[in-house]
């Protein structure tokens, strides 16, 4: 496998998240999610965090100017020949541009993994993770934006990925095993 850093990216409620875990169980590679860092900062009693948490909590993506600053300060902690995992850093078309540009001017392989599922079944799971996580942004109205922000800003991003050739799609109507399985036999990891 040519890579150093896998993104995921997929529809709220794809499994972004447990995928990256269970490929960080499987590789022993590190995962750095936006969501974790996000949900972290909104805990902060500060301007920025009351930001944050009051965003998070309606389905607003934050601004991609804070996530890149996120996302540069992960790759700004990389070994060279460290291997990663990078989880919702990748969601607005100026975050996938940095991504290209940065991952490039370091000659730094890089796969997109692109989970697939429909919106009725991105809704089907997040209602579920809402009785189990009791997650503030799975409810269903804040369902519906983070949807609505995916068609239009995450769909964008993931088209310049496809253009760079770094898109592997990813069947994600599976279950949880399933989809880790075919994520491993794409990356030929065994």
């Amino acid at each position: 496998m040519n890579t150093r850093t896998i993104f995921f990216v997929g529809k709220p409620g794809s499994g972004k998240g447990t995928q990256a875990k269970l490929l960080s169980e499987k590789t022993g590679w590190r995962v750095i999610s936006a969501g974790e860092e996000l949900r972290q900062i909104a805990t902060h009693t500060t301007a920025l965090g009351r930001k944050i948490k009051s965003e998070v909590e309606v389905g607003i993506l934050v601004p991609y100017w804070f996530v890149n600053h996120l996302y540069l300060q992960a790759l700004s902690s990389l070994q060279e020949d460290e291997n990663v995992i990078m989880d919702g850093f990748n969601r607005r078309l100026p975050e996938a541009e940095v991504i290209v540009e940065s991952l490039t001017w370091l000659h730094r392989p890089y796969t997109i993994l692109n989970i697939g599922i429909s919106d009725d079944e991105a809704r089907k799971r997040l209602i579920k993770r809402k009785e189990i996580e009791r997650r503030v942004d799975d409810v269903e109205a804040v369902i519906e934006e983070r949807l609505r922000e995916y068609h239009e800003h995450t769909e964008v991003a993931i088209e310049l990925f496809k253009k760079e050739g770094m898109v592997m799609e990813i069947n994600g109507e599976q279950t949880p095993e399933e989809i880790a399985t075919d994520i491993r036999a794409t990356l030929n990891i065994k």
